[in-house]
Formats: C-alpha cells, structure tokens, sequence
C-alpha cells in the first residue's frame, strides 16, 4: 500500500526542487514514487500542476506504434500512424493516475500565492537514508497518511538545518 505525504513550500520552486532530489534517490533504490507532483500557485493565484508522468505522450506514441502495425495492414502505415497516436494521445490525457488532480487543485488554492505543493505517493523506501537526505529542505507536513510518529519525524527532519560537513 502507498503513503501519500503532502507539504507545502513558501517558495514556488522548492518543491520541485525537493521532487528532483526525490528522483534521485529512486534512481538510487532508496524509494520507489508511484507518483510525484508538484502544484505552484503563481504570483495571480493561477494553479498548475506539474505531473510526473507525461501520459498523453506515452499514449501517443503507443498508439502510433499500432496504427502504424494495422496500417501496414490495410496498405496505408502512415494514415494509420496518423489516426493511432492521436487516439492515443487523447487517451492519455483523459487518463489519471496516483493522486487526484482535483484533489491537488483544490488543496493548492487554500495557500498564498508564489508557493508550492509536493504531492507524494510512496510504494516503498528506505526511511533512514530518505530522511538523512531531506533533511533541512523545509517545508510544512500538510496531510499524510503516515502514522502521527512518522510524520512528526518526517516534520523535524524537514526542519532541521543539516550539520555542516567535517573537512
């Protein structure tokens, strides 16, 4: 089962910030992110979601693989290429999945603008060397489903400056 873990930044670049770091570690095998977005509310109040996955492309190109298969068919592979990845491509984007796009569209508004929202859905990871890197990145813990012990941790790591390196 996945942990969703939601915190708010003062800035609108520090959660995707937090996000590439995130990215990182699952490149690393510290975590595995069934889904990662970032939602900055600019200086107007406009909300945008920056998602993690492009799914309108993955649609697109998967549908104009098999267009172009059922093209070569009926003699005609690129009206079929044609006709694939656009049906693919409105698929994907009629597609969601991990976290509710309404959801973080509506948890967004509630803040000030010029700020952002990191919006987590964690499969797995390890909290030792999850946390040891987050440390000091700020941040307030909005909603989690973690348990009240995890996420006042993951709270004080959040803001807890990081011990200056030894030379």
């Amino acid at each position: 089962m996945s942990n969703l873990v939601v915190i708010a930044y003062d800035d609108q670049f520090k959660a995707e910030e937090v996000r590439t770091m995130l990215r990182k570690m699952q490149q690393e095998y510290l975590i595995d992110l069934e889904d990662a977005v970032v939602a900055v509310k600019d200086d107007n109040g406009k909300i945008r979601l920056h998602q993690m996955y492009k799914l309108a492309a993955a649609g697109a190109l998967s549908g104009g693989f098999w267009g172009a298969l059922i093209g070569l068919i009926f003699m005609s592979p690129l009206l079929g290429m044609a006709i694939g990845a656009s049906t693919g491509a409105i698929g994907g984007a009629l597609t969601d999945v991990g976290i509710n796009d309404d959801f973080m569209k509506e948890l967004a508004a509630s803040f000030k603008n010029g700020s952002s929202v990191l919006f987590v859905l964690v499969r797995k990871a390890t909290p030792d060397k999850v946390l040891a890197e987050l440390q000091g990145t700020g941040g307030k813990v909005i909603k989690t489903s973690l348990t009240h012990e995890e996420e006042e941790k993951l709270q004080a790591v959040l803001s807890t400056a990081k011990a200056p390196a030894a030379d």
